[in-house]
């Protein structure tokens, strides 16, 4: 599978995944201190999915619908982050091309590793969450963003 990883992704990630033959391109040897709208702009351009530790790549995915290849988002605790790569190699081994497309948060709990999915399919005449099958018009936007803050 071919992946992009965003400069706040750790770099463990990139080599495990390297090393079990993934193809993996990093930000930080691409295109140091790109914004990350120029990252998923990157990503969806090279058709990879994005790995990250930035929760900003969430905002712009749904709150600002931006499209993209898939994210993958790592959200892991720095007692834990020696599992973390093994984790990662396991989710995409798990959901191989089910990953293309998809925002899949990869988090740690006490029971072990939870990977959530959720697709958001952009068209002009709705945006349908997968997840919780609500049909939005495409003129919708919400009141309050993932952020909390008010949109005027």
């Amino acid at each position: 599978m071919r992946f992009l990883a965003d400069e706040s992704c750790d770099f463990s990630i990139v080599r495990t995944l390297r090393s079990t033959g993934h193809d993996v391109l990093a930000v930080a040897e691409l295109a140091p201190r790109s914004d990350d709208a120029q990252v998923i702009d990157i990503a969806v351009r090279k058709g990879r999915i994005l790995l990250t530790e930035d929760k900003d790549f969430g905002q712009l995915v749904y709150a600002h619908l931006r499209s993209s290849s898939g994210v993958i988002f790592v959200r892991y605790p720095a007692s834990l982050r020696k599992t973390l790569p093994k984790a990662v190699v396991d989710l995409i081994d798990e959901a191989g091309d089910r990953l293309a497309g998809n925002f899949v948060v990869v988090v740690h709990s006490r029971s072990g590793p939870i990977r959530w999915t959720r697709r958001l399919v952009h068209s002009a005449s709705l945006i349908r969450s997968v997840t919780c099958e609500r049909q939005l018009p495409s003129s919708y936007i919400p009141s309050r963003p993932i952020n909390g803050s008010i949109r005027s």
